[in-house]
């Protein structure tokens, strides 16, 4: 049995999330550059960047949330040397997600000029739907990336994602320039240039860590079974099983905020703006805190694998300590720096007042957010999803939504009314996970 300390359990959570924070890191620092560059080009088109990206954000982590469920399962399976589901769970997921992608595609596509009814600022608008139509392609090859992805970090091979995430990273900063400002002889794109670039990077994405999956020959036990005889609908059910809650739990809670920004819509294009900056600022600290919510997932599902309760009930507590410490750093810098950051992103002196004010209120909730985040990934390594969707629920919609649209209409207080909404969904949710892993790992041990 495992008899690792603490401090062996935090040097084994390292080692597993840096690459996933870094990773995670150069996928929301597309949106971040996005935000950036785009601003640069005035208020209108940074407010329809956010309302964008918004309603984005709800395809996107809907299928985020399926291929999720494949680092669990194959864990798991790894923990038991079974190569031969490992390899099925491959094949099956990577169909599944590319097959979900292109669904998610059509459907966007169709459903995008009804943006309309939400009743935002028609300028904003027009300028938001061909934006949005490119981020709604790009989800067919980020479904395949994260189908190698995942399969990848359920091996605890996370480093190789890294690098490429990096690299993409890179490219879309360079397409930004070139498509939004018309460099090198193209016509100025503006807003919808930073779709493209966004495209064109998730493509190389998945093209790279397809070539390294399918040809590296540490691979080669798992790439027997990669015929498509060997679909399987009893694969595919269990992956889309247990995929589908945390795309639930993932819709509630990212959905919660994509609405919030619908709501400081009505507001106006500057709180709009403002939102977006801090929101942007707010994303790369969580994406960075998902990063050791993964490293939990990983840890806590191969210990449960191996049967070794004890070591699976640390591997969670030890990844919950090491959020709370990163996102309390996190929050403390964004309360040092609340003036200076918006001012990277536009010269508007009222968009920037605005937007200090929300990064305030985003640096309160930073370390709710992470507990929130890392004890989803906790209990996902348990494949418990279930339970975490019916806390989000209530948590962000019940609660949280509620509150802010009292705070921000009735109480007089603005967009930091619904801020001070998230940030009270948060809380609830991060006081709810925990509870959640703390009785579900004790169940499990004492069987």
């Amino acid at each position: 049995m495992d008899t690792l300390t603490y401090k062996e359990h935090f040097s084994k959570n390292f080692t597993l999330a840096y690459p996933v924070v870094l990773s995670q890191l150069g996928h929301i620092l597309v949106s971040v550059f996005d935000s950036l560059m785009v601003g640069q080009t005035g208020t209108v088109p940074l407010a329809a960047a956010s309302l964008g990206n918004s309603i984005f954000t709800i395809t996107l982590v809907f299928g985020l949330g399926v291929s999720l469920s494949l680092t669990p399962l194959i864990a798991s399976a790894d923990g038991r040397r079974n190569y031969t589901r490992i390899s099925l769970l491959l094949l099956n997921g990577l169909v599944s997600n590319v097959l979900l992608g292109v669904l998610l595609f059509i459907a966007g596509y169709f459903l995008s000029p009804y943006i309309t009814v939400l009743d935002q600022p028609p300028q904003v608008v027009e300028l938001a739907i061909p934006y949005i139509n490119v981020l709604f392609l790009s989800m067919v090859p980020l479904m395949a990336f994260q189908a190698f992805r995942q399969f990848a970090e359920g091996l605890s091979l996370t480093k190789q994602a890294m690098y490429i995430s990096i690299l993409a990273n890179g490219l879309n900063v360079l397409l930004n320039y070139i498509l939004i400002f018309g460099k090198l002889g193209f016509e100025p794109m503006g807003l919808l240039g930073a779709g493209w670039a966004t495209f064109v990077s998730r493509v190389v994405m998945a093209l790279a860590m397809a070539l390294w999956v399918l040809y590296a020959k540490r691979f080669i036990i798992f790439r027997r079974f990669l015929r498509l005889r060997h679909l399987s609908f009893i694969h595919m059910y269990r992956i889309f099983k247990l995929g589908l809650p945390i795309s639930g739990q993932m819709i509630f809670e990212m959905g919660a905020f994509s609405f919030s920004a619908v709501m400081i819509g009505w507001l106006g294009a500057k709180e709009l703006a403002a939102h977006q900056i801090a929101i942007n600022v707010a994303s790369v600290t969580y994406m960075m805190a998902s990063g050791i919510a993964a490293a939990a997932t990983i840890r806590v599902s191969n210990q449960k694998g191996l049967g070794n309760y004890k070591a699976m009930r640390m591997a969670g507590y030890s990844n919950l300590l090491m959020g709370i410490v990163f996102m309390t750093t996190t929050g403390l810098l964004m309360v040092a720096l609340n003036q200076q950051i918006p001012m990277l992103y536009i010269d508007d002196q009222a968009v920037i007042e605005l937007a200090a004010g929300l990064l305030v209120i985003a640096a309160l909730f930073q370390i709710s957010d992470g507990v929130q985040v890392v004890g989803l990934g906790a209990l996902r390594g348990l494949e418990d999803v279930r339970i975490p969707s019916l806390i989000s629920l209530l948590a962000y919609w019940v609660v949280g939504l509620p509150v802010g649209y009292l705070l921000c209409f009735k109480a007089g207080y603005g967009a930091l009314g619904i801020w001070m909404g998230l940030l009270t969904g948060l809380t609830i949710a991060a006081i709810l996970l925990t509870l959640r892993f703390k009785t579900l790992s004790r169940k499990i041990m004492l069987r």
